[in-house]
């Protein structure tokens, strides 16, 4: 569709357009909608493999484009005040109205078609229209640049956002973040190390000012949570949660799910935190009125001894006995055994976990699990009571063995029986 002569507007107008809309910029965004779609009906099965790279390229560098003309167009609205016609008090909640955008989104982009609008952020401008740069890219320069202590002069903010225009032809925007962090290092160095040094400190300080984290119970076997903590400490827990997670500890059926597929990465992290909960040292934990941080379980004797049975937890939730029996070989939980009176029979015992040494001595002689077949290696075993510890076992070398996590919970199931060998290695069997 060719383009309308901007001296036939006022001879021609769509029907039903308002009386104040131009005829152009009906044919115009006409013309766009057509186009857009022919793309959208093109048949991509057929395409030859450089085409829907061409596809790709072109519709990602056609976005930004778009974007730019958004950008243009919200900064306009915000000019006019638009949204004051349906007593909005801000430009972005009147659009997330008027196109269900998120306000969060609308008011991200409000913000940054306002500072393209700006003098010093035209070079971006440009940028993002000619779809040289991502939506996401244009926005961490302009907050770079904005950024910048009050005594640099506008010449070496042209610079230094001229500097990351050019590393963005091959970092993205998380990159550029971080490059954005130390731009005075490359445009000016004399002023660069102590403007770095007050942006880290703000952002730790920051960081520290928002650390949070809620749990909470769904009443069916789950808890779920959330936490915000400094970036050094989630880049830590997360390198204990990888390590635990390393494929190479675990045996081949244990980096499966139960239908036979490879867990995903996200679950076996999830599986990891289970373990480091579960085996951190109970006497590393803090003390409460003298007592470290530790879960009582209560359960009767006949419980403790029976395949298919429930505890109860000190908080009020329940587990199965099984369980319970499983975690007291590692975790801070100590097993409260009552007798048919309700009176305690067995509160614990000091040496419930095997010591450094003992642990050591296991991995000598067991030279990783002792199930049939497994290859986990010893540092990936728990140590395991023969004689259940929560049923009077002994935390001695000739009651333990080295068993790897998932053999470790079949040792405690009621499902499975396990059959000691002569060799010292075990075996499982689904009880019928």
């Amino acid at each position: 569709m060719s383009a309308i002569p901007a001296e036939d507007d006022a001879l021609w107008r769509a029907p039903g357009v308002d009386a104040d809309a131009s005829p152009r910029v009906t044919a115009l965004l006409r013309r766009l909608d057509d186009v857009l779609g022919e793309l959208l009906e093109l048949g991509m099965g057929g395409l030859a493999d450089p085409d829907v790279e061409r596809l790709l390229t072109a519709t990602t560098v056609a976005s930004s484009r778009l974007a730019a003309a958004e950008c243009r167009s919200a900064a306009e609205a915000d000019r006019r005040r638009l949204g004051e016609a349906t007593g909005a008090q801000h430009t972005h909640q009147w659009w997330s109205g008027l196109s269900l955008l998120t306000r969060a989104e609308a008011s991200r982009m409000v913000k940054l078609g306002l500072a393209l609008q700006r003098d010093i952020h035209a070079p971006v401008a440009r940028a993002l229209a000619d779809g040289e740069v991502r939506v996401d890219q244009a926005r961490v320069i302009a907050e770079a640049v904005d950024a910048l202590p009050a005594r640099v002069d506008a010449e070496t903010r042209g610079r230094a956002e001229a500097a990351m225009l050019g590393f963005a032809s091959k970092h993205d925007a998380r990159d550029l973040r971080q490059i954005g962090k130390r731009i005075l290092d490359v445009v000016a160095p004399e002023v660069g190390e102590s403007h770095e040094e007050a942006v880290f400190e703000a952002e730790e300080a920051r960081a520290v000012a928002g650390v949070e984290l809620t749990l909470s119970d769904d009443g069916n076997g789950r808890c779920h949570g959330r936490f915000t903590v400094p970036s050094h400490i989630g880049a830590m827990f997360k390198r204990h949660l990888l390590a635990l997670a390393n494929p190479a500890r675990h045996t081949e059926a244990e980096l499966r799910d139960e239908s036979g597929d490879l867990k995903p990465l996200r679950r076996r992290l999830g599986e990891a935190f289970i373990e480091y909960v579960e085996r951190y040292p109970v006497a590393a934990t803090p003390q409460t009125a003298g007592v470290n941080a530790t879960i009582v379980v209560t359960m009767t004797l006949e419980q403790l001894l029976a395949e298919h049975a429930t505890a109860l937890l000190d908080d009020g939730s329940r587990m199965s006995a099984g369980q319970a029996r499983r975690i007291a070989c590692e975790a801070g939980i100590i097993p409260a055994v009552l007798g048919s009176d309700s009176q305690p029979l067995d509160l614990g015992r000091a040496a419930r976990f095997f010591t450094k040494a003992q642990r050591v001595a296991l991995g000598l002689r067991d030279g990783g699990c002792t199930t049939k077949g497994c290859q986990t290696s010893a540092s990936g075993c728990h140590a395991h009571h023969d004689a259940p510890w929560s049923r009077l076992g002994l935390t001695d070398l000739a009651n333990g063995r080295l068993l790897c996590p998932r053999h470790h919970r079949l040792a405690h199931s009621s499902r499975y029986a396990m059959t000691v060998h002569a060799d010292n290695k075990v075996s499982f069997a689904r009880r019928t």
